[in-house]
């Protein structure tokens, strides 16, 4: 209307205005205008969710399951998750009090941050990582402390550089094993190591273990199991990676019953209960997704192996990952900034990764693979990759 006043010019939060757009939804966007391309960028697997779980769901609809549930989320799926955890992670949590459902492990990791941030508090994570580790905390009014991991120590986190960034404002540590995007995983000396800074210092530590079905060689370990470490462990896990269910966004958290509690308030508050359709599909996972879920980690592992192989065989310096679904080739013999690296190939030969420098410090010089996808698409990706290289060496 003619003659109103002008709009403030101030009405996004400071601390939201300032956060970056992220860095894998760039290359996403730019995909999605472009045919032919092969998409080495998404994390999430090429499988539909397996029969049983989704007949679950539709069965789920069809009795009418569409009201709230508690907070916690169903008092048969929490419980089922502690089941779980006791027996395939020797973990003892009390499904009544103890365990809350998300809406992915998404939400189980923003409620956990929050819950325990305060404005100025430090949040130490290791690096590169899942990108949203960092705006997490700052959303929290946290400050994010980087710690990298480094390619000759498989991006394995170096405890003693952790213990270095502990200042009397550190909170927490937040780790992510098996790691997006490197695929590595924490041997028991190195979680051992890990566990007695946390304990030594008195700090919280979040532990993202959304891939941990998803190891290859030694079983996963979580570090809550060690001494001193259930008490002072948040444990955020989910379905999507192991049991092909992105779109149901079903996830949750674990940890003792005063954090659960704090991070009910803000789940209350912010979306009351994770949809009913979703929560009895988990269940049906837990309860006879197992044949179908190692059937998908055999053949990710063939696929890992191959690609890793394959990369290597290219010159792109590659270290076998042992978990999740992601190489993390170096590409610093290009001469190129992993940006620039993942522009021109997708520009010349319509193969999108993504830059490892969108994962935050550690990962420039690299670019992230997902080998979630069919073995032929691999095939072809080897192909366009290693067509690319070639000509970036003869100028």
């Amino acid at each position: 209307m003619s003659g109103s006043k002008s709009v403030r010019k101030d009405r996004v939060a400071r601390h939201i205005a300032a956060l970056p757009p992220s860095g894998i939804r760039k290359f996403f966007d730019l995909v999605s205008t472009m045919d032919d391309v092969i998409s080495l960028g998404i994390g999430e697997p090429d499988f539909t969710t397996p029969w049983t779980i989704r007949e679950s769901g539709i069965y789920s609809i069809e009795r009418g399951h569409t009201s709230y549930t508690s907070n916690l989320g169903m008092l048969s799926l929490r419980r089922e998750i502690c089941q779980y955890l006791a027996r395939d992670y020797r973990l003892a949590y009390h499904p009544e009090n103890e365990c809350i459902v998300t809406v992915g492990v998404s939400e189980a990791l923003d409620i956990a941050i929050r819950a325990i941030t305060s404005p100025g508090d430090e949040i130490i994570y290791t690096s590169p990582s899942f990108v949203s580790y960092p705006a997490e905390i700052l959303m929290a009014h946290g400050v994010p402390v980087p710690v990298a991991t480094k390619r000759e120590n498989n991006f394995a986190p170096d405890a003693d550089a952790i213990e270095r960034a502990i200042t009397g404002k550190t909170k927490a540590i937040l780790i992510n094993f098996p790691c997006n995007p490197t695929g590595a995983t924490l041997s028991g000396a190195a979680l051992k190591r890990l566990a007695d800074v946390v304990t030594k210092h008195d700090l919280l530590l979040i532990t993202d273990e959304i891939y941990s079905e998803l190891t290859y060689g030694e079983a996963h370990v979580s570090i809550a199991t060690l001494p001193g470490m259930r008490e002072r462990t948040i444990f955020l896990h989910g379905f999507s990676k192991a049991f092909a269910m992105t779109g149901w966004r079903i996830g949750y958290a674990c940890a003792p019953a005063d954090l659960i509690d704090a991070m009910k308030k803000i789940h209350q508050y912010a979306i009351m209960s994770a949809p009913t359709v979703a929560q009895e599909a988990a269940l049906e996972a837990l309860r006879r997704g197992g044949e179908a879920k190692a059937e998908m980690h055999a053949s990710y592992q063939e696929r890992r192996d191959f690609f890793v192989g394959g990369l290597n065989e290219i010159g792109l310096d590659c270290v076998l990952p042992h978990g999740a679904f992601y190489a993390f080739p170096a590409i610093k013999k290009s001469g190129l900034s992993s940006e620039e690296f993942a522009e021109k190939l997708l520009e010349k030969e319509h193969v999108a990764v993504i830059p490892g420098s969108a994962f935050g410090p550690g990962g420039e010089g690299f670019v992230r693979c997902s080998y979630a996808t069919s073995q032929e698409e691999l095939g072809e990706a080897l192909k366009r990759i290693s067509r690319f290289v070639g000509k970036i060496a003869k100028k």
